[in-house]
């Protein structure tokens, strides 16, 4: 489990062009990293494009915003496209990196129980620790949140 102040964990994941994005080499600024389920539906949408709506208070405050999921390049492509967002989205097909930040678990809809993206932010410090943990995130306002967070 991690733990606000702890080093978040490394990794390198594609981007929706195929280009391998470190997290080490972000180093020096914020990271808001966002765990989301699934490209082009409703509450994924809503998250992104509240990102997109308040980028330019993302980059006044210096960060860099990099959306997860377990969704191929291709569909990251059209989804940042079609929403003309401003920052990449990684593949994260093995999700992998998802069960290392504790954002792939158990999950229900209408009784059926299964393994999935647990919505889940986190903003990491300049040093490359967590600064900041948002759980069980509502899509709706979830960007004013973070920003809120990244000021204080």
């Amino acid at each position: 489990m991690l733990k606000v102040g702890g080093i978040a964990p490394a990794f390198t994941l594609p981007d929706e062009s195929g280009t391998p994005v470190s997290l080490a080499a972000l180093r020096g600024g914020p990271v808001v990293l966002f765990f989301y389920p699934k490209d082009g539906t409703l509450g994924c949408t809503v998250e992104a494009c509240e990102f997109r709506d308040s980028w330019q208070a993302v980059q006044a405050a210096g960060a860099v915003v990099l959306g997860v999921s377990p969704d191929p390049e291709a569909s990251h492509r059209r989804f940042r496209q079609r929403h003309r967002l401003p920052f990449s989205l990684l593949v994260d097909a093995d999700h992998a990196v998802a069960e290392r930040y504790g954002a792939w678990g158990q999950k229900s809809l209408f009784g059926y129980r299964y393994l999935g993206i647990l919505r889940t932010t986190f903003i990491i410090d300049a040093a490359g620790r967590i600064g900041r943990i948002f759980e069980r995130v509502r899509p709706i306002g979830h960007a004013a949140r973070v920003l809120e967070a990244l000021k204080a």
